[in-house]
C-alpha cells in the first residue's frame, strides 16, 4: 500500500502541478527542492500532508532520514537550470539518489524522463537517458515515463513556441522547426503519474507518453497562431547553427536562459514515440493539440494568481493574453555588514522626495516619457514618508508584497507593454547580508521586447549603482556584487 510519497524536484514544472494532486488524492507527500525559501512560495503548507524539505542531490547529508519512511518516489530532477554543466549536475545527483535508494525500503520509483531519437543525440537527452540507467543501478523497480513536449502554462518548451509566435512578426527560425514529436497534454502527464502509484511493478520499466498527434514544431506554432488570432510567417534557415539558435532563443523567449539553451539540442530531432503501452494500461482521453492549447491559454493569468504576485487585483486586472510566462530580468546583488534592519530602514524610503537613491534624473526621464504619452508617473505620492505598508502606492509604483526587514515587492505602473515589479530583497548570512535589487519584466508581443532592451542600457548599471548607494547610506561596507541581466 503507497501512503508516503516523496516528490523530488517539486518546485520544477511537473513537480509544481503533481504535488497538490497527490495531497488532495490523500497521500502524505513529502516535496523537495533545492531552495525551502522557493517552495514556501507555493503554499503547498496548507494542503493536507504535505511536508516541505530542503534537498540538494549534490550534498545529500540527510537523504537517508528523508527516505526512512518512503514507499514511492517520484524523481523529477533536471539539471538544465544548473548552467554548462548540468550534465555533470544530472549524472551526480542521480548517483547519490541510486546510492540512497540500495539502503532504503522505497518500493517503486517513478522517473519523468525524455524521448530518445532514433538517429543522433543531444547532451540534454544523453543526460535523460542516463539518470535512467543510474537509477535502474538501485535495484528498485524503476517506472521511466519518456515524454517529449508537455502542453501546458510554464513548460518550457511550449512556452518558447508561444514566445515566437506572440514576440515575432516573421518567425526566424532553424531548420529544426520540421523536427516532428507527439506533444501531451500536462492534464494527460498527471494522469498517467497519479494511475501509476496503483500498480505494484515487478520489474524495471520503460514508457513512452504521447498525445494523439504528430506534428512538427511549425505545425504546432501555427496552431498556437490560430488560437490567438495570428497567421504564423515561419522563415526556416538552414544554417542557423544550434549554438546561434541558443543566442537567438535568449533575445526572442522568456524562457530562462539555461533552460532553453539546453532544449535547443533536442528540438533538433524528431522524437518519435509510441504511447500504446500505457494507454492500454490507463485508459483515458488524450486530448489533441488543439484542445491541449485552448486548456493551457485558458490558465494564463495564473502566473499572477500567486503569492509572487501578492495576488493583487491590479496585476490581475492589467495581465493579459500574451504576455510572456517567464519574466526577463535585471539585477544586482551585494554583500554588506550593515544589518537588515538598517537595510530595511533604507528600502521603506524608496520614492517620494528620497527617488531611488541612483540615477534619479534617469527616473525622472522615465516619468516624463510616461507623462508624455498619457500617463500619470510625475505625480509623486508617498502616504507616509518613512514607512510602507501593503497596497500603499509610491509614485507610479504600488506596493504588493512586503516582508518588514526581508522583502519588498512594487508594482510597475507607468505604460509599457507587459508587466513588471521591481523587487528589494535582503538575506541575512549570519556573517554579512546580501541586498538584492532586481526588475521583472513579462513582455508583451515584439514591442514588449523591444521595450526591455531599450531599457538595457540603464540596467546594465543602474541596480549596481542603487545597491551600493543603499549600503553607503547604512554607513556600511560592501564587497564586490554579482550582476544579472537576461
Amino acid at each position: 500500500m503507497i501512503r508516503t510519497i516523496l516528490v523530488v524536484g517539486a518546485s520544477g514544472y511537473v513537480g509544481s502541478h503533481l504535488v497538490p494532486e497527490l495531497a488532495n488524492s490523500g497521500y502524505k507527500v513529502k516535496a523537495t527542492g533545492r531552495n525551502l525559501k522557493l517552495l514556501k512560495k507555493r503554499g503547498w503548507e496548507e494542503l493536507p500532508d504535505v511536508e516541505l524539505v530542503e534537498l540538494d542531490l549534490n550534498q545529500p547529508d540527510n537523504l537517508d532520514d528523508i527516505l526512512s519512511d518512503v514507499d514511492a518516489v517520484f524523481f523529477l530532477v533536471h539539471g538544465m537550470n544548473h548552467g554548462h554543466d548540468f550534465i555533470d549536475y544530472e549524472v551526480k545527483a542521480a548517483s547519490n539518489f541510486s546510492q540512497a535508494l540500495k539502503k532504503s525500503n522505497v518500493q517503486r520509483v517513478i522517473y519523468l524522463g525524455a524521448l530518445q531519437p532514433l538517429h543522433g543525440n543531444t547532451k540534454h537527452l544523453a543526460a535523460r537517458k542516463a539518470t535512467g540507467e543510474i537509477l535502474r543501478d538501485s535495484g528498485i523497480p524503476i517506472t521511466e515515463l519518456r515524454a517529449g513536449i508537455i502542453v501546458g502554462p510554464g513548460s518550457a518548451a511550449f512556452e518558447v513556441m508561444r514566445d515566437f509566435v506572440y514576440h515575432l512578426p516573421i518567425i526566424i527560425a532553424p531548420k529544426w522547426v520540421k523536427s516532428r514529436n507527439s506533444p501531451i497534454a500536462l492534464r494527460n502527464l498527471l494522469h498517467y503519474l497519479l494511475e501509476l502509484l496503483h500498480f505494484t511493478p515487478c520489474r524495471h520499466q520503460i514508457l513512452d507518453v504521447a498525445g494523439p498527434e504528430n506534428l512538427s514544431y511549425a505545425e504546432q506554432m501555427r496552431k498556437i497562431g490560430n488560437h490567438i488570432g495570428k497567421k504564423v510567417r515561419i522563415l526556416p534557415i538552414p544554417f542557423l547553427t544550434p549554438s546561434f539558435a541558443a543566442l537567438w532563443l535568449r533575445f526572442i523567449t522568456s524562457v530562462p536562459t539555461n533552460i532553453a539553451r539546453a532544449l535547443v539540442g533536442g528540438l533538433r530531432h524528431d522524437l518519435p514515440a509510441d504511447g500504446s503501452a500505457i494507454q492500454s494500461l490507463i485508459p483515458q482521453h488524450l486530448l489533441n493539440y488543439d484542445e491541449s492549447v485552448e486548456e493551457c491559454l485558458s490558465h494564463e493569468n495564473e502566473v499572477v494568481r500567486n503569492e509572487i504576485w501578492g495576488y493583487d487585483p491590479d496585476a490581475l486586472a492589467r495581465w493579459q493574453s500574451g504576455y510572456g510566462y517567464y519574466p526577463k530580468q535585471a539585477g544586482y546583488t551585494l554583500r554588506t555588514d550593515a544589518t537588515s534592519e538598517q537595510l530595511w530602514q533604507q528600502v521603506q524610503l524608496v520614492g517620494g522626495k528620497e527617488g531611488y537613491f541612483y540615477a534619479n534624473y534617469l527616473w525622472r526621464i522615465r516619468e516624463w516619457m510616461d507623462h508624455l504619452i498619457g500617463g500619470d508617473a510625475l505625480t509623486r505620492y508617498r502616504r507616509d514618508p518613512d514607512k510602507l505598508e501593503l497596497g500603499d502606492k509610491v509614485d507610479s509604483w504600488k506596493v504588493i508584497h512586503i516582508e518588514p526587514n526581508r522583502f519588498l515587492s512594487l508594482l510597475f505602473g507607468m505604460k509599457a507593454p507587459g508587466l513588471g515589479r521591481l523587487e528589494f530583497t535582503i538575506e541575512d548570512k549570519g556573517e554579512y547580508r546580501e541586498i538584492d535589487i532586481r526588475a521583472w519584466w513579462h513582455p508583451a508581443g515584439f514591442s514588449g521586447l523591444l521595450y526591455w532592451f531599450a531599457m538595457m542600457p540603464a540596467h546594465l548599471f543602474i541596480f549596481r549603482g542603487m545597491t551600493h548607494a543603499l549600503v553607503k547610506r547604512c554607513k556600511a561596507k560592501a564587497q564586490e556584487g554579482k550582476s544579472v541581466t537576461e
